[in-house]
């Protein structure tokens, strides 16, 4: 910008500021007011920074501004409003526009703004600025709290600030351009900042116990002076020039030497040329051209290795949003003595500061005193200085602040929640990505720093090191960190060098953790697993109850006078009645259902001429069948059909919330249960959760820059796919040709020497490879596949070996053979254009192969390119429409009752064999309307009872754990979904029933008489039991009723005592996988026991009742785990409601049964007792010395009882 067409206000302000002469300035009588004017300039400058562009077009911070600093430092006014205005000119340029701009106007002006910033930056480079404000600031901290005033401490503030955004200038890559050793412009800022001293008030900062409210601008100001340094150079300067500082050079230019020797052997070796129109023509035969011939090759034969299709054409501009993203400025090496500076200030900072200063800052980041983003300084002090210190002789006491479980488990969360946040926040992903690199970087120096603590000669740092790493790697969050990181790793968004430092950390954790394993015999971690379930729904309003015959025959007889009058044409009838809702998306011929409602309603609300005027407009609209009468019905016709309309069980539609909740399934919430337990750890097992296809493409998107990896780069990626390959035996997830041509230019490189680890692993894998290739000619097509174990495993053993053997359980789903397939697109073909019938229900009624369901088709069409996608064949939604029962479809009904009431499952089989399809809760409705069944219990479906109790064989030996019959694959049958659903909703009617009192109080007399006295106390002990239990505990949860002797077995077989049970209102078993009576746990302990006085005995016992109880009377919840488990003895360990008990993790919850295999162990050892212990808390050594080691089992038991009895 052109000084001209400044603004003519803001060149006369300048002008008023004062003039240069020479090395003197000369300040106007103005200059202050000048000052002030031109700060009030850029408080009102607009989106552009005009103002900020005019003043940096005008040097104004060079020629004025500076010298009025160095020049005036005793007058403290002038010199506070220089430097506000001198803060507010060098602020960073993202400050100002938020971001960096996309558009080309607004980028333009950024670089502008930015240009200006790097002048004022080289304008710092003095020795006299920094030494005036040095001496201020050393002025200003002289003073105590009591004498600082306000505009001290706001200077102080300004003055840190004014270096903060000095160093913070980027440097400009068109202006500096020098090799490693050259001073840039930064090199001379530190080196102006060191002269004046300004170091070591940095220091007295950090230190000062008056100055902790500068610890977070201290650490900034110190992240901005090594911004460009490396911590090892910097440890490794002074400690031998040559290897240090030239050894990196000189393993670079050996590579050179040595690729440059290659070369010139290859020349040697390749046949001399005559002259160079004289090469020859050459056919290559196998290799076509753009026709059907061979490809004429017009070069010498030495050219021919480089020949490919590609030469001479453009090269495919990559998009955008798909390019790599761009790595970080490389660390440069500075001038020698701003070196040797910068170590010195490490080595005082560490001694004297940095603990210290670290602990500040973390308080003020845990307190939320810092602003958003500055824990990113924290994090590079992390790894900035641990790196110097372990590289400097590592003193483990000068970074004890930063190391320790703390130290990780913050590191830890900042890392996962940049993860989190690079993952949901697209825009910003890249900037993200560098928050969660600085967060890596930090993590990987605090395990490089336990790594050293391991080899230090001192005992006690060693045994420090041991508990960090037994609580690191006890904990699941930092065993999972690293494959997370992998799996979500995008090349487009995180640099190489992130990837690089990724694969190096994790190579450092998988030592550390394998020689970990390796000192302790079994090491026990934390496992963690996540329920995840829909939250109930709130209860919706309930439906009013129908009413009484007797209330609908007393208002039929106050309706008939209205509805005689109206017959008679007495009573007007309204003319603006419509049958139905032509706006609505349900077709005009299925609201019929809803006029009969209608119809229904007004007469229950007695208005009989809306009834009668509704009823005639329905049967002129629906004349069909005769619903609303025939055409030329008359009065009493239409009176009668009234009637019978009054006093119909109709169906009522199920209200709209119920509807919506139904579309919005996937909008429900969803509450997680995190269930927390210990196993013991196999690393092989955690090491296979690396095989995968992402960690195998990110080894190989490092490794193709193997020239310009760092050897200990290399390293770490070959070990881990030498960990993949040759500990898993998996190698056959490494065939892929992406990686073969890496192989194959690793192997042609003349260099190949300097990474002989990587050439070795290359011969490996193409040694088994072509192994495999010898036998399975299909190897080298999945060369073109990243492959999984699943894959890897078929690969090897042969194809289907997976449906076989060990892997039958997972593969549930029957392959399609050849002749299925052929079927199933002859019957779609078929039934694909009839119309008002579902294509897939008519495919599966002509399957001949039984077994199939409605997913599996759906996806196999769709496999074979017959449609689209499953939105194809959408389902029919339940519940929308209304379709009254015909006199047919009753009949059917009726007929289909009587054949299979005697069967096991009276309903599944009456839904299988209807013509018309309907919902299992309208069949049930149906059933209770026609009068063929008095309550719903009369439809479930009858368990099938064992020989003997359900925890006893026929020996008494203890049964085997039932299995999960009803467990489904992801292909459950449609019928299946409808049972869920229709249990899902007549399950809890009888969860929340509440008997009343004195209930079952004479049947309980009948069977005490009768000789069930024993089984009673039992069942009045287990109420009065789980009524205590509630109390104490306060949580109530369904307990179930587990007989452990045959007497208890018998009578809950009998039917009555099952009768008293109902009367009780204890809950039957509701489905197959549960195997026993339930208290439920609606009721309150006062109702558990009322119900336990109830059934009590107050007489004497019958003559024929036992006088001994085969058996305590306790409940199943009251036994401690040494003695029965939580799932009860003999009881289904599969049951949804395990039996709450004292659990020794969490007291009032619910015992969930873990199948590891230490567990499996402990069954093994304790095979005689018939049950499974229930996990168990770690408990201390005197706890297991007083508890009994060999549980009491129930075989003991009955055998114990048996004997009391004989002896009785």
């Amino acid at each position: 910008m052109d000084w001209y067409m400044m603004n003519c206000e803001l060149l006369a302000t300048c002008s008023a500021l004062g003039y240069l002469e020479g090395d003197v300035y000369h300040r106007e009588p103005d200059c202050l007011e000048s000052v002030k004017d031109l700060i009030r300039y850029l408080r009102h400058e607009d989106e552009t920074r005009d103002v900020r562009q005019q003043l940096g077009a005008a040097q104004i911070l060079q020629n004025d501004l500076l010298p009025i600093l160095v020049q005036y430092p005793q007058e403290s006014v002038l010199f506070d409003a220089v430097v506000r205005l001198m803060v507010n000119l060098t602020q960073p340029a993202l400050l100002c526009f938020g971001k960096v701009p996309s558009d080309a106007t607004s980028r333009h002006h950024f670089l502008q703004v930015l240009s200006y910033l790097q002048a004022y930056k080289e304008a710092f480079a003095s020795e006299k600025v920094f030494g005036v404000l040095s001496e201020k600031l050393y002025d200003l901290l002289q003073l105590d709290w009591e004498q600082r005033q306000e505009e001290d401490t706001l200077l102080i503030e300004r003055i840190l600030l004014l270096v903060r955004n000095v160093l913070h200038v980027p440097p400009d890559p068109t202006e500096e351009q020098g090799v490693d050793g050259d001073a840039s412009v930064h090199d001379r800022v530190l080196w102006a900042l060191h002269i004046s001293g300004m170091d070591d008030l940095l220091k007295f900062l950090a230190s000062a116990q008056a100055e902790q409210q500068w610890a977070l601008h201290v650490l900034e100001i110190i992240s901005l002076m090594f911004r460009d340094q490396s911590p090892e150079e910097l440890a490794a300067l002074g400690q031998g020039q040559a290897a240090a500082e030239h050894g990196e050079d000189t393993r670079e230019l050996e590579t050179l030497r040595q690729r440059e020797l290659a070369e010139r052997r290859a020349r040697a070796l390749q046949r001399p040329s005559r002259h160079s129109r004289f090469g020859g023509s050459y056919v290559l035969q196998g290799l076509k051209a753009i026709g059907d011939r061979d490809v004429v090759f017009h070069k010498g034969l030495h050219n021919l290795k480089s020949y490919s299709h590609d030469l001479g054409k453009e090269m495919r501009r990559v998009p955008r949003r798909r390019q790599a993203a761009p790595e970080s400025e490389p660390p440069r090496r500075s001038a020698r003595n701003v070196r040797l500076f910068l170590r010195r200030f490490c080595q005082d900072f560490l001694e004297g500061c940095y603990n210290r200063l670290m602990l500040l800052v973390k308080d003020q980041l845990v307190r939320e005193k810092a602003q958003q983003h500055d824990e990113t300084y924290y994090l590079w002090a992390t790894a900035f200085f641990m790196a110097f210190n372990r590289c400097r002789g590592f003193r483990p006491e000068l970074v004890s602040e930063t190391v320790g479980v703390r130290a990780f488990h913050f590191i830890e969360q900042n890392l996962t929640n940049y993860y989190e946040m690079a993952l949901m926040d697209k825009k910003e992903a890249a900037t993200w990505a560098r928050r969660m690199h600085l967060a890596l970087k930090a993590y990987q120096e605090l395990l490089r720093t336990v790594q050293e603590m391991d080899r230090s000669p001192e005992q006690a740092v060693r045994d420090s090191s041991q508990v960090i790493k037994s609580n690191i790697f006890y904990l699941m969050e930092y065993r999972e960190l690293f494959l997370a990181l992998f799996r979500k790793f995008d090349e487009t968004k995180q640099p190489r060098s992130f990837l690089r430092d990724l694969v190096e950390t994790a190579h450092l954790f998988l030592r550390m953790l394998e020689r970990f394993c390796r000192s302790r015999a079994g090491l026990v971690v934390q496992s963690k697993r996540v329920w995840r379930r829909k939250k109930p729904r709130a209860p919706a309003a309930l439906a009013p109850p129908p009413p009484s015959a007797a209330a609908l025959e007393e208002l039929w007889a106050g309706l008939a006078p209205q509805l005689q009058a109206c017959l008679q044409g007495e009573l007007p009838l309204p003319e603006d009645v419509v049958p139905f809702d032509a706006a609505s998306e349900t077709p005009v011929e299925e609201q019929r259902a809803e006029a009969l409602l209608r119809i229904q309603g007004c007469l229950r609300d007695a208005q009989a001429p809306q009834a009668l005027q509704l009823l005639r407009s329905a049967r002129d609209v629906w004349p069909e069948g005769d619903v609303f009468g025939p055409p030329d019905a008359g009065p009493p016709e239409e009176a009668r059909l009234l009637r019978e309309i009054l006093f119909a069980p109709l169906p009522r539609p199920a209200p709209p919330e119920a509807e919506e909740a139904e579309e919005e399934e996937d909008e429900e919430e969803e509450e997680e249960t995190v269930q927390v337990s210990e196993k013991e750890f196999n690393f092989l097992d955690y090491l296979k959760r690396f095989a995968c296809a992402p960690v195998v493409r990110a080894l190989v998107l490092l490794l193709r820059g193997y020239a310009r990896n760092s050897p200990r780069t290399n390293h770490c990626a070959a070990r881990l796919l030498h960990r993949l390959a040759r500990d898993l035996h998996m190698e056959a997830l490494l065939f892929q040709l992406s990686l073969f041509s890496l192989f194959h230019r690793l192997l042609n490189d003349p260099a190949a020497g300097a990474h002989q680890e990587l050439v070795a692993l290359a011969k490996f894998i193409l040694g088994k490879f072509f192994a495999l290739a010898a036998t399975n000619k299909k190897a080298f097509v999945e060369l073109l596949f990243w492959k999984s174990p699943a894959a890897v495993r078929e690969m090897t053993e042969g194809y289907g070996s997976l449906c076989q053997g060990e892997g039958a359980g997972r593969s549930r789903v029957p392959p399609w053979t050849p002749q299925e397939e052929q079927e199933l697109r002859e019957l779609y073909w078929k039934y694909k254009e009839v119309e008002g019938e579902d294509v897939i229900a008519a495919i599966l009624a002509h399957l001949p192969a039984p077994g199939r369901t409605r997913r599996q088709v759906v996806k196999q069409l769709v496999r074979l390119g017959l449609a689209g996608s499953a939105k194809d064949f959408p389902r029919e939604r339940k519940g929308t429409c209304l379709v009254l029962w015909t006199q047919e479809q009753e009949e059917e009904l009726t007929r289909l009752f009587e054949e299979f009431q005697g069967s096991e499952d009276v309903l599944g089989n009456i839904m299988k064999h209807l013509t018309a399809r309907r919902s299992r809760a309208r069949v049930v409705e149906k059933l209770l309307g026609l009068g063929l069944v008095s309550e719903r219990k009369e439809l479930y479906k009858k368990r099938r009872r064992k020989s003997r109790g359900p925890g006893l064989g026929a020996a008494g030996a203890p049964a085997p754990l039932a299995q999960d019959s009803s467990a489904e694959d992801g292909d459950s049958s449609e019928e299946e979904e409808e049972e869920e659903e229709d249990d899902a909703e007549e399950g809890p009617m009888e969860e929340h029933w509440v008997p009343e009192e004195g209930a079952g109080q004479g049947l309980a007399h009948h069977l005490h008489q009768e000789g069930l006295a024993g089984p009673l106390r039992w069942l009045e002990n287990c109420l009065r039991r789980t009524a205590g239990d509630r109390e104490e505990d306060g949580v109530s949860h369904p307990v179930p009723l587990v007989p452990l002797s045959e007497e208890n077995e018998d009578a809950m077989e009998d039917r009555r005592f099952r009768t008293l049970l109902r009367q009780l209102g204890l809950r039957p078993p509701a489905n197959e996988q549960e195997s026993f009576w339930r208290i439920p746990a609606a009721l309150t302990p006062q109702q558990l026991r009322r119900l336990a006085a109830s059934i009590a005995h107050h007489g004497p016992d019958p003559p024929g009742s036992s006088q001994v109880p085969p058996e305590p009377p306790r409940c199943p919840q009251d036994s401690v785990p040494a003695e029965l488990p939580a799932a009860g003895l003999g009881s289904d360990s599969e049951s949804e409601e395990p039996v709450p008990g004292p659990s020794p993790v969490q007291p009032g919850t619910k015992r969930r049964r873990e199948l590891d295999s230490e567990e499996e162990e402990e069954e093994d050892d304790n095979g005689s007792s018939g049950a499974e212990p229930a996990p168990t808390a770690p408990r201390s050594e005197e706890e297991d010395e007083d508890e009994d080691p060999q549980p009491l089992g129930r075989r003991k038991r009955v055998r114990r009882v048996e004997e009391e009895e004989e002896e009785g």
